[in-house]
């Protein structure tokens, strides 16, 4: 029996959601065969097994978070790799299982004990029972009873709920002896008589919601909703405190509106690509001095241009876009103004200049915003171009990019204008110095040769670090490609 791992397929991955299993409980699967989807931070991966054999145990479900290095199928390889982990801990059965007391899981002989992933499930053979204290008469707690329960989750034992009393009196024990306090509760106050097991509350807003007996019998007593509470003990449990608290915080004003029950809400988890996306916007706004200029543009000739190209047997399978122009001439003014081309080193207090260009397109996806990049885009033939531009959309469409081709990117462009808006105050991806959005194309009266006549206009924005390229560079080279734009030829002249 083997078990695979999830695996770091990006630098510095932590966790990936699980997207789809491609296979389940009894399938042959073979090497390299691709068994799961996962979704990281930047892309959706199709992983492959690395074993032959029979689907034993899928170990994580279909949109569920996990971490690296946690098992996520279990295969029947034909070897015998003697008992395997507690079952029925994985997932979040084994976080709820951390949790839980240590005395609450059976003993099992020596032999039978396995160790696991640190951090999921419960450490069998090293847990030890504490020693009771002395009861106030000077009697010692009754020894142990040995469980003859079979091993995995702690079962479904109905434990006594005491009742917190104002008074020193002691509660008389039961003669069974309860299991005892877990390490995991020190910030709770210790109970006399018998404790109670860790217990969780369903709640269609928040999912399950820990919380001890003795908690939510305060927080009945006291008429305090649970579900309205944030936990603040382990693993986001409700303490006896957060109930206080909510009794001690002052009423809200009686013209605030009331929060409804969530019935015309809805919560989306924020993962994956859009908590990647949203960490790397707020860093890149709040870390590089952000200043945007706007510079309106004749792109006449350019449409004519476009039209052109199509008509030409090197574009025949191809699709030529306003926006192949567009990055034509970006790559064009980059070779003019390498600074452009830059990043902000600020661990070594340097500016790395780059002298290679990984084209990037920002592009909306339903998992979000994605900015995979065309590597090595000035060596590129405009008909090369077009067809790498054009691969890049497709694979993004169909949610297949992939992390290193979202990687290395050195400057970018946004094309907003497919949205029907003419301009905007791009944020810069992160390492980069620079980002154009390119605004719609319409008519707009324009003044020609003193005449006022119709015309194609956009308007192209460019956002630029101030740390490294200052309002001078960001002006010529805003400038050069609105040249471009106004007159194609000049493209074959500069470039």
């Amino acid at each position: 029996m083997k078990e695979f791992k999830l695996p770091d397929v990006g630098e510095g991955l932590t966790e990936a959601e699980i997207v789809r299993w491609h296979v389940k409980v009894g399938d042959l699967v073979k090497v390299n065969q691709i068994i799961v989807e996962i979704e990281t931070a930047k892309a959706v991966v199709e992983l492959p097994c690395p074993f032959e054999g029979v689907v034993a145990a899928l170990m994580a479900d279909e949109g569920e978070t996990v971490d690296v290095g946690r098992p996520i199928i279990s295969v029947d390889d034909g070897t015998d790799a003697g008992p395997g982990p507690v079952s029925g801990v994985s997932g979040s059965d084994s976080e709820r299982g951390a949790a839980l007391n240590d005395d609450m899981v059976p003993s099992l002989p020596k032999e039978e004990r396995q160790p696991v992933l640190v951090g999921y499930g419960v450490k069998m053979g090293t847990a030890k029972r504490r020693p009771r204290k002395p009861s106030p008469t000077g009697s010692a707690e009754p020894p142990a009873r040995p469980s003859t329960e079979p091993s995995g989750e702690p079962s479904a034992r109905s434990y006594a709920e005491p009742v917190a009393r104002p008074s020193a009196e002691p509660v008389a024990r039961p003669s069974a002896e309860p299991p005892t306090r877990s390490s995991a509760w020190k910030s709770e106050p210790v109970l006399t008589g018998t404790e109670a097991a860790v217990e969780t509350i369903a709640s269609p807003g928040r999912g399950a919601i820990l919380a001890k007996p003795p908690v939510r019998k305060l927080a009945r007593d006291l008429g305090v909703d649970l579900t309205a509470l944030t936990g603040t003990g382990p693993q986001g449990s409700i303490t006896r405190d957060d109930v206080h608290s909510a009794i001690d915080a002052p009423p809200a004003p009686a013209t605030a509106r009331a929060v409804r029950a969530g019935a015309d809400e809805e919560r989306i988890p924020v993962k994956g690509v859009r908590k990647a996306t949203a960490q790397a916007m707020v860093t890149s706004a709040f870390t590089a001095p952000h200043v945007t200029e706007f510079l309106q543009v004749d792109v006449t000739e350019t449409m004519d241009a476009v039209r052109r190209l199509r008509q030409l047997p090197d574009f025949a399978e191809v699709k030529v876009s306003p926006l192949l122009l567009v990055a034509k001439a970006v790559l064009v003014a980059a070779r003019r103004y390498p600074m452009i081309n830059a990043a902000w080193d600020e661990a070594a207090q340097e500016i790395v200049v780059k002298h290679y260009v990984n084209l990037g397109i920002a592009a909306a996806t339903p998992r979000g915003l994605l900015v995979p990049n065309v590597k090595d885009a000035h060596a590129l033939s405009l008909p090369d171009l077009a067809r790498a531009l054009g691969a890049l959309a497709e694979t993004a469409r169909a949610g297949r990019t992939q992390p290193a081709e979202m990687a290395g990117g050195t400057i970018t462009i946004t094309n907003v204008g497919v949205f029907g808006v003419d301009a905007g105050t791009p944020i810069l991806n992160p390492g980069e110095s620079a980002i154009l959005a390119f605004g719609q194309v319409r008519d707009m009266p324009w003044v020609v040769d003193g005449q006022i006549v119709p015309r194609k206009v956009c308007t192209l924005a460019l956002s630029f670090d101030h740390r490294v390229v200052d309002g001078e560079l960001g002006s010529l080279f805003l400038r050069d490609i609105g040249a471009m734009l106004q007159d194609p030829l000049r493209m074959l002249a500069w470039g």
